[in-house]
């Protein structure tokens, strides 16, 4: 295309007065006001003017895109007009997929949230003194409830072995939790209160990588703290803690592998090993626990998921989990563990740099609350979990009479649900999927498809077929699941 041909182009665009005062802009005018359409008709011509520079547009292509004006500044208006971030459905069968929000909330924490967001609160006053108080209140008197076992078993057994008062021991053995944006917040104001300029002892087999590029070493580096490896990465004994430590160590660290296993030749202390080694050389040891579930995963089918009570239990000083996985609730990283370490904690100013806002504390509350009265399956995640292969096959069959037609062959199918979100990496769940097949088209099609639903539809692609697992799908959103399958058909 030569230079004048494209001045010509130039010349045939309208100016955004011109638009401004016919009749087919008004409407948009009256809904959208002058200052909003004025932009998107801006932003509508000038991607005309950079095609016509580029040379993608010729006369006839040009007056297509003319007659469209309209319709391209609606289109510019919704989408700078509504929400980037949107609620989309889970079909993927990954519980706690992190790229789709990890847990999603139980309705009491977000009809709390609303309470709490929606007017002034108590968040940091004390109403019955009248005086400024402490945000972790909201949380840490449920967590004392739910890990209250732990708490007296461990004074009672500092106090007997050690001559101190019980106050002394209360100070030190007692569990407390604090509250901060996510878990590996929780790691580095851990590691920066207890060991900076010291060393930290951790297993190389325990040195873990997990989305986002988040690594334990760099974590560790930023805290201030100097990481001391022991072991090799398959095998790591007792005996190479004993050695590593000197004068210069601050901290025993075990981390959780998270979203790996090493399976062959492996060796890796017991925890009870680890405990019994910081206490004899009067060293705190910490957990880093990644996925942090409250309660036994065994009764949903979950084997080998080791419980914030079960390392509190076992003697571990301080243990770090996360909120939005295993637990259900919001994001948040949660620090439990002894009084006198975490009042440390608390005291960092690191900690008032992590902390999290009321929304946060008004849905951990409510979904504290859930576990104190053991109404585990109002937490979305944990009922996701309790749900058996017979029960989501029978609403599997339901969609795939809906969805069935000349066009869309629609199986139900013997498959398997992950938890995701780095929890329980060799575990399963039994479920049926809707195995999807479109004629005439690829399943990545249909996927692109279904994802331009609305809301979103999120699925897996296998073996040539879109693969739909409503173990992680609302049931009421069953019917939207159907009646998108129908449309694209």
């Amino acid at each position: 295309m030569h230079t004048e041909t494209k001045s010509e182009l130039f010349h045939e665009l309208p100016s955004v007065d011109e638009l401004l005062h016919t009749p087919d802009f008004a409407e948009l005018l009256a809904e959208h006001g002058s200052a909003a359409v004025t932009d998107a008709i801006r932003s509508v011509l000038a991607r005309l003017r950079e095609q016509i520079s580029s040379g993608l547009l010729n006369r006839e292509s040009l007056q297509l895109a003319l007659g469209g004006l309209k319709s391209a500044t609606e289109a510019h208006l919704r989408n700078i007009l509504s929400y980037s971030l949107r609620p989309v459905i889970n079909a993927t069968g990954v519980l706690l997929h992190t790229n789709l929000g990890r847990a999603p909330l139980a309705d009491d924490a977000l009809a709390h949230v609303r309470e709490a967001g929606s007017s002034y609160s108590n968040l940091e006053f004390d109403i019955e003194a009248g005086e400024r108080g402490k945000r972790d209140v909201h949380v840490d008197r449920l967590f004392r409830k739910l890990l209250s076992d732990v708490g007296n078993a461990r004074v009672e057994t500092a106090a007997s072995a050690i001559p101190r008062t019980r106050s002394q021991a209360e100070r030190e053995h007692a569990v407390s939790t604090i509250v901060v944006n996510n878990n590996a917040a929780a790691v580095l104001l851990a590691l920066n209160t207890l060991a900076e300029g010291g060393e930290v002892i951790v297993s190389r087999g325990e040195l873990v990588e997990i989305g986002g590029s988040f690594r334990i070493p760099d974590v560790m580096a930023k805290s201030g703290a100097t990481l001391r490896e022991v072991g090799t990465t398959n095998r790591t004994r007792i005996a190479d803690y004993e050695r590593a430590i000197t004068d210069k160590t601050r901290l025993l660290l075990r981390v959780h592998r998270s979203n790996f296993e090493i399976s062959g030749f492996t060796e890796q202390p017991a925890l009870e090993e680890l405990v019994t080694l910081a206490q004899r050389r009067e060293i705190p040891l910490m957990e880093d626990l990644g996925s942090g579930a409250l309660v036994d995963l065994e009764q949903f089918g979950i084997r080998g998921e080791s419980t914030v009570l079960d390392s509190l239990r076992a003697g571990v000083d301080v243990v770090t989990y996360s909120g939005d996985k295993l637990l259900g609730g919001p994001q948040a990283g949660l620090l439990s563990g002894r009084t006198d370490l975490i009042a440390r904690m608390r005291s960092n100013s690191l900690f008032r740099a992590l902390r999290v806002d009321k929304l946060t504390y008004g849905a951990l509350e409510a979904t504290l609350l859930a576990y104190v009265k053991r109404e585990y399956t109002v937490i979305p995640a944990l009922r996701m979990m309790s749900l058996t292969k017979e029960e989501i096959g029978g609403r599997a069959e339901s969609v795939a009479n809906r969805a069935r037609s000349s066009k869309m062959k629609v199986e139900v199918i013997d498959g398997e649900s992950v938890i995701g979100g780095g929890a329980a990496p060799s575990s399963v769940l039994p479920t049926k999927l809707l195995a999807i097949t479109w004629t005439g088209h690829s399943a990545d099609e249909l996927s692109v498809r279904l994802r331009e639903s609305e809301p979103p539809i999120i699925a897996r692609v296998e073996e040539g077929r879109v693969l739909l697992d409503l173990r992680t799908v609302l049931p009421e959103q069953d019917s939207l699941v159907a009646e998108a399958l129908q449309r694209i058909a």
